[in-house]
């Protein structure tokens, strides 16, 4: 009974964390689940998968991967091994473990999943190590599934007008990203970019303006919009 007790207690612990991670209160869910000592198989595993979660919405990217390894390696539920997945690789990314990410991703390839998320993030990977032909080849793939995806639109538009593969694609590219999210300052300086890229400096300040408007510590934004006032 006492083993019994202890058990229930541990879950009535996890719910009111995990109501909060559901509130989106990701600080506290955070505090909860790293003071509980749950001793149960499902508790500890449910405990690491929602303090990983936690971590990575908080951008703590490093200290998030152990507790998405352990419930990678540990767990049976497919959808949430794919969610820790996806969230892993992600965190290897801004890491800058490449490779890794890769990994991750080509497992659940591997796997049967796909989903233009998942190619788009495999994308980002590719470009992290400026492999370039592998990230146009990935956005491609993420455009064939969802033709709407916006990260892979803005992503495939910008390296391909960055790289000078394609500059009046690649603006066609990041017009529809904007098109879609006006406000979201990463496609309008992707988009700022592209206008530069295609010699149409007037029309490149204006967005890169806009896109630092919207975020004004952005230092990738800062730099694209120096560059381009300084060009003659």
């Amino acid at each position: 009974m006492e083993e019994v007790a202890v058990v229930a207690e541990a879950a009535a612990v996890s719910q009111e964390g995990i109501a909060l991670f559901q509130k989106g209160d990701w600080k506290n869910a955070l505090e909860f689940f790293l003071k509980t000592r749950p001793e149960n198989t499902d508790e500890i595993l449910e405990s690491a998968y929602y303090t990983g979660l936690c971590y990575a919405k908080l951008k703590c990217f490093e200290e998030a991967q152990p507790y998405l390894e352990k419930y990678i390696a540990n767990a049976q539920n497919s959808v949430r091994v794919y969610q820790c997945r996806m969230t892993l690789a992600y965190a290897y990314i801004m890491t800058k473990k490449a490779r890794k990410a890769e990994y991750e991703l080509t497992v659940l390839i591997n796997s049967g999943f796909e989903s233009a998320q998942l190619y788009a993030t495999m994308a980002y990977a590719a470009w992290s190590r400026q492999s370039y032909g592998d990230a146009i080849a990935s956005y491609e793939r993420a455009l064939s599934i969802d033709s709407q995806n916006l990260t892979a639109l803005n992503g495939l538009g910008f390296i391909l007008a960055d790289t000078d593969k394609d500059v009046k694609r690649g603006l066609r590219f990041c017009k529809r990203a904007v098109e879609k999210k006006p406000g979201n300052p990463v496609y309008l300086d992707s988009l700022g970019w592209a206008y530069y890229k295609n010699g149409k400096r007037i029309e490149a300040i204006k967005f890169l303006l806009k896109a630092r408007e919207k975020d004004p510590d952005n230092p990738f934004i800062r730099e694209h919009l120096k560059m381009v006032e300084a060009a003659k």
